[in-house]
């Protein structure tokens, strides 16, 4: 795979989106960096990282034949490439947080941010960005934080790491359609609070619900307390854990 190092940019997703535009770019590139100034969170939130103790980069993913409805799957396939990664390590607790957190053990460790570009030919370019906690051990007022090595006890090499998650996603992408279904099973099997009851917040108000499904284009499906079924799109509803 061709891995281009760099010290600190502002966000590995939008240098590697801007290099693709100006170069023939080969799949599976990979852009990582030691730090991120800029480095972007789901619907435009930051992703805060502290220099040298975390690991930051974006893989460019060309999909061919994906309908655009089904472009959360990318999604799922990348966090359970991640996870996949992980678990060769010996490393328990793991879940996925909906839409695009890692967790282990309740605590976050670290994020998924998948920005898509849509060629004339029909092709779709994603850049699929992953951001972890590494060697972090001081959290400060983010209880509900850790980190790699926090979480497994003693250190791994970051760069080890992160070419095993895209050999992962290298591995799993040709099987992303044809294959959907156990990607999706997977999915529902690692997410975090599934078919048990929790706190949610909406509009300042919160209520118990029990997530009961994650449909294909993303939206999150609870069950309220009345037994009814309520989806929520991102940024709708946040999760009290």
């Amino acid at each position: 795979m061709n891995i281009i190092k760099l010290n600190a940019i502002p966000s590995t997703n939008d240098y590697l989106k801007q290099l693709s535009k100006e170069y023939p770019l080969l799949d599976f590139t990979v852009v990582v960096a030691e730090n991120q100034t800029q480095g972007k969170g789901q619907m435009g939130e930051v992703w805060q990282s502290e220099n040298g103790k975390s690991l930051l980069f974006s893989v460019l993913v060309k999909c061919e034949n994906v309908d655009t409805s089904s472009l959360f799957l990318l999604n799922a396939l990348t966090a359970l490439s991640v996870i996949n990664a992980f678990e060769s390590y010996k490393m328990n607790g793991l879940s996925i947080k909906w839409p695009n957190d890692i967790l282990s053990y309740n605590k976050k460790i670290g994020g998924i941010l998948i920005e898509n570009m849509f060629k004339s030919s029909g092709e779709i370019h994603a850049v699929v960005g992953i951001g972890l906690n590494f060697y972090q051990t001081d959290f400060g007022h983010l209880p509900q934080a850790s980190s790699v090595y926090h979480a497994y006890g003693k250190m791994i090499d970051r760069e080890e790491v992160m070419i095993k998650i895209v050999e992962y996603i290298q591995k799993n992408i040709p099987k992303l359609i044809d294959k959907a279904d156990f990607w999706w099973e997977k999915y529902h099997d690692k997410l975090y609070k599934k078919d048990i009851p929790n706190l949610f917040q909406k509009d300042g108000k919160t209520f118990t619900g029990i997530i009961r499904n994650v449909t294909r284009d993303g939206f999150l499906q609870l069950e309220d307390e009345s037994g009814n079924t309520q989806t929520y799109g991102l940024k709708e509803i946040k999760m009290v854990y």
